[in-house]
């Protein structure tokens, strides 16, 4: 087994001069930055608080979860022969809150439109998807269903 790290700085620009001297008195706003990339501005989503402007935790979760399936989806793709000559998701998760104010993902489902080269790639092409969901690193962490309603097309 080969361990990978990684390490992300996360800064609360939300301080309106008060601080958290009450629910309603400070910003959700943060930045999200790694080493040498592009800077992230982001909030809570709004139903908690946050700027609807900015990416949230749950967007980028999803986000993170359907990025994961189609890199491992390429590269499969490409290890089979299979041409894509394009590829869209457009995720949709599932979030339970509950009464405590917690909450929790219950599930994810995928909706890759994936174009290939030829029709005799369809076939192999729409099997690399179960592939591809049993390598990603993401699926692989989470504790809820992740379900691939793929189209594939040429």
């Amino acid at each position: 087994m080969k361990e990978h790290h990684y390490h992300t700085q996360i800064i609360w620009t939300g301080n309106k001069g008060t601080g958290t001297s009450g629910y309603t008195e400070y910003e959700r706003s943060h930045t999200i930055q790694t080493e040498n990339k592009v800077l992230i501005e982001a909030s809570s989503d709004a139903p908690f608080r946050g700027d609807v402007s900015k990416y949230n935790p749950e967007d980028l979760f999803l986000s993170s979860i359907a990025s994961c399936h189609m890199l491992w989806y390429l590269h499969l793709c490409a290890d089979n022969g299979i041409i894509v000559k394009s590829y869209v998701d457009k995720p949709h998760g599932i979030m339970q809150t509950f009464a405590n104010g917690s909450g929790k993902f219950s599930e994810i489902t995928l909706h890759p439109l994936v174009e290939v080269a030829e029709v005799s790639m369809i076939e192999t092409a729409i099997s690399l998807h179960h592939s591809a969901h049993e390598m990603c690193f993401l699926s692989n962490s989470v504790n809820f269903e992740i379900f691939i309603e793929p189209q594939v097309n040429i």
